[in-house]
């Protein structure tokens, strides 16, 4: 019964989604709502950017609907999980704020604009609200040498770490597919893990969350542009998609005996599902600090950037890091059992830091081949 409950949350993101997203083309087409491109964007045309805005209202109606189902069943003798939902409901309803703060704050930000401080500052409260569930970064498993955190460590910590995976989220938008990709990538290996440890309603945000976004990514990737079918998320989608995925590498990685049994890599196998992202921008921060630059200063130094410069077509460069992605999460829960989480981690960046090298001495080599060629002519 179980099962059947956490594919009906599946299906009916999946269902929501392709019926909502069509509308919001039209509304927007019709209210001339775009992004429009400028220097740093990618794209040449004029685009809707509120896709986002089917993500959420999606995703609580499947879970809220689905819960009531579970609860229904269990009264009716089905064999349902009844502790599923008792542990859970501090954290899920003060999610269920974070979201809407983050997603009123998207939409305003998509379609008049917000100023950064004032997105942050809204980033901060919706950050604060999950420890104050209860829920934060309380061991490391060994990481750094470090077990158990105290609270006046691990909450700051959580509330840093959910900030920076939801800015991770917004800032890796930036070409057709990318962030839905590497989100749904995500969402898969956390539901997947979830489903394994038991812990069914995790499970179900996961699938449903992975559910809204497969219309999107059609529609996002292979919709035409010119007969109205394409789509961007906006930050009302990349912020809540980073929010609840936060929520759920937070919980996996989160030391708690009575939900589930853990293995001594948790923390390294819940982050190396946002690997990719995360690694993305801490690359980019140390590259403007190098030059210089506010590290808030829009650029095009991202890795998709680096793909795009060698003359890899947008889509078979989000294909690429994709694949990265999932080999880099692959890898770690594969060896993990085998491997020190620290010896893990440094490989990690050890590679990130040869993959980065490659790429910059690719970028460089054809650009200095342009300028010859340039010459020449």
């Amino acid at each position: 019964m179980i099962y059947l409950l956490i594919f009906l949350a599946f299906a009916i993101s999946i269902v929501f989604s392709m019926l909502i997203i069509p509308r919001i083309l039209i509304v927007a087409l019709k209210k001339k709502l775009f992004d429009i491109p400028d220097k740093r964007k990618v794209h040449t045309g004029a685009i809707p950017r509120l896709g986002g805005i089917s993500f959420a209202p999606t995703i609580l109606f499947s879970l809220s609907f689905v819960s009531a189902i579970s609860y229904i069943g269990y009264i009716y003798g089905y064999e349902v999980p009844r502790g599923m939902l008792t542990y859970i409901i501090p954290e899920f309803y003060l999610l269920v704020c974070g979201i809407i703060l983050l997603y009123l704050a998207g939409i305003k930000d998509d379609l008049v604009g917000m100023h950064y401080t004032t997105k942050f500052l809204i980033q901060l409260i919706a950050a604060s609200l999950l420890p104050l569930s209860g829920l934060w970064i309380n061991n490391l498993y060994g990481l750094f040498g470090i077990q158990e955190l105290i609270p006046w460590i691990g909450i700051p910590l959580t509330i840093l770490t959910i900030i920076f995976i939801t800015n991770a989220i917004n800032l890796i938008d930036g070409i057709d597919g990318l962030a839905s990709g590497l989100s749904g990538s995500a969402l898969l290996i956390l539901g997947s893990l979830f489903l394994l440890n038991k812990m069914w309603m995790y499970t179900m945000l996961a699938f449903a969350t992975l559910g809204v976004l497969i219309p999107f990514f059609y529609y996002n990737v292979f919709g035409q542009a010119e007969h109205g079918r394409k789509i961007f998320m906006g930050d009302t989608g990349s912020l809540t998609l980073g929010y609840i995925l936060a929520f759920l590498v937070i919980r996996y990685s989160s030391y708690n005996p009575d939900i589930a049994h853990y293995s001594e890599g948790a923390i390294v196998i819940a982050f190396s599902t946002l690997i990719v992202p995360l690694f993305d921008v801490i690359r980019v921060m140390i590259v403007r600090a190098k030059n210089h630059k506010g590290l808030f200063t829009p650029d095009k130094n991202h890795i998709h950037h680096r793909f795009l410069e060698m003359g890899i077509t947008p889509h078979k460069t989000m294909f690429l890091i994709i694949l990265i992605s999932c080999i880099f999460s692959s890898l770690n829960i594969l060896m993990v059992s085998f491997i020190n989480i620290n010896l893990l981690f440094a490989g990690d960046i050890f590679i990130w830091i040869g993959i980065s090298i490659w790429l910059e001495k690719v970028r460089c080599n054809k650009t200095i081949k342009r300028k010859g060629v340039i010459k020449e002519a």
